[in-house]
């Protein structure tokens, strides 16, 4: 793997230094914000560099950060952390046929995924065939989850506690959009391979979806042989925002091996609501998420593994400035405000009747600069709260993280 690792990188070296001998060679390609874009265009909506008349266009972002957080008093001190490196690989195979990848770099490499790599074909803009590795388009985070494009340091809870970000799968499927007037119509259909039994069985000791990202059998083979799921339906409005309705669902056990009937299929299944707008006097960017879980959990299990989850995000970034800094034209300051909610366990104890806790509060107030739209400066304070099974008083976690993030 580091093999393959040294030999991309020498790659991109020499592009690079092929550039510097004739410049004229570099044709950046920006965003498409000639129509309305939709969280569903977001795989394909970043910044590529095409070098001559290579059919083959190159990006990527970086994360990094310092943070000092402390638990009730009890702090690690000072950390610098490589959050990730992530590349793209982009071509136009042909007219109408084009194809995406995008393997990201964890914590150095203490992780290598490859998050994305799909082939797509049109037939009519409202029917595309998609094929590969995808991503599920469980809420909006999941398919817009780019650093650059956030205010924040960490990703939504909600979107890495509760739901699997990033989750993708091999499959295949269908997905299109319909322009109208100031309103847009998009949805997306996909079956991939899905879950398995470590979303009950896994470290955390509760039902914890994410688990199931540790299973990298998954781009090879199904785990019990049925599919998931996943539809999304979505529409914007010009003025209005965007609203995205999704579900994802299948059964997560192995309920056969060899024609031996091993256990009942036990499901799992997913909605989520995103919304996204900007008001127009202010220029107020809202974005929200929540979804809700339901997991067949044998009844052997204990009442710490929860049947129903629910959680998600609120998001609201102001701009406060806007007028060039340090030599940056299109510098802008904004204020940045989150809100997150998640409950691994929203059962009652059989013996008192009593609410389950396991649930996670935070609210983080940030700042961030942008000396171009493709980079953010942010500087995060975080608060949390997170109660135990048995509603315990509230263990707080609190601290600063600052860094960056850009797209390349």
């Amino acid at each position: 793997m580091k093999g393959s690792v040294i030999i991309l990188m020498l790659l991109i070296c020499a592009t690079y230094t092929h550039a510097q001998v004739d410049s004229t060679l570099f044709k950046r390609t920006k965003p498409d914000t000639s129509r309305l874009n939709m969280n569903l265009d977001a795989v394909y909506n970043r910044p590529f560099l095409s070098v001559g008349k290579l059919p083959v266009s190159l990006g990527g972002y970086v994360e990094a950060n310092y943070q000092h957080l402390g638990t009730d008093g009890v702090s690690e001190g000072h950390q610098f952390q490589m959050r990730r490196l992530t590349l793209f690989v982009a071509s136009s195979i042909y007219r109408r046929i084009k194809f995406l990848s995008e393997i990201e770099f964890e914590d150095g490499t203490k992780e290598i995924n490859i998050e994305f790599a799909s082939v797509d074909i049109e037939f009519h803009p409202l029917l595309n065939l998609r094929g590969g590795i995808v991503m599920n388009p469980i809420g909006a985070f999941n398919q817009n989850h780019d650093g650059p494009k956030w205010e924040f340091i960490d990703r939504p809870v909600s979107a890495t506690q509760l739901l699997p970000a990033i989750w993708s799968n091999v499959g295949f499927g269908l997905y299109g959009k319909l322009y109208k007037n100031n309103w847009v119509y998009a949805y997306e259909a996909y079956l991939t391979n899905g879950f398995d039994d470590q979303i009950i069985s896994n470290t955390e000791n509760k039902t914890f979806l994410p688990a199931s990202k540790l299973n990298a059998d998954r781009f090879e083979e199904s785990f019990n042989g049925v599919p998931l799921i996943t539809t999304k339906a979505a529409i914007r409005h010009k003025r209005i925002g965007e609203l995205g309705l999704s579900y994802m669902g299948g059964v997560y056990n192995k309920f056969q091996e060899d024609g031996l009937v091993l256990d009942v299929k036990r499901r799992v299944d997913t909605w989520a609501v995103d919304f996204n707008t900007t008001l127009p006097k202010t220029n107020t960017y809202l974005t929200t998420e929540w979804a809700y879980i339901l997991v067949d959990v044998p009844e052997t299990y204990t009442q710490q593994y929860g049947k129903r989850q629910a959680g998600g995000f609120v998001d609201v970034v102001q701009p406060l400035i806007r007028k060039p800094i340090f030599g940056f034209d299109r510098s802008v300051i904004n204020a940045a405000f989150r809100f997150e909610y998640v409950d691994w366990n929203l059962e009652t104890f059989n013996e008192t009747g009593n609410s389950i806790g396991d649930r996670f509060i935070s609210v983080v107030p940030g700042i961030s600069w942008r000396p171009a739209s493709q980079t953010v400066i942010r500087l995060n304070y975080r608060y949390n709260w997170q109660t135990d099974l048995f509603g315990n008083p509230a263990s707080k976690t609190a601290g600063f993280q600052f860094g960056f993030s850009s797209y390349f």
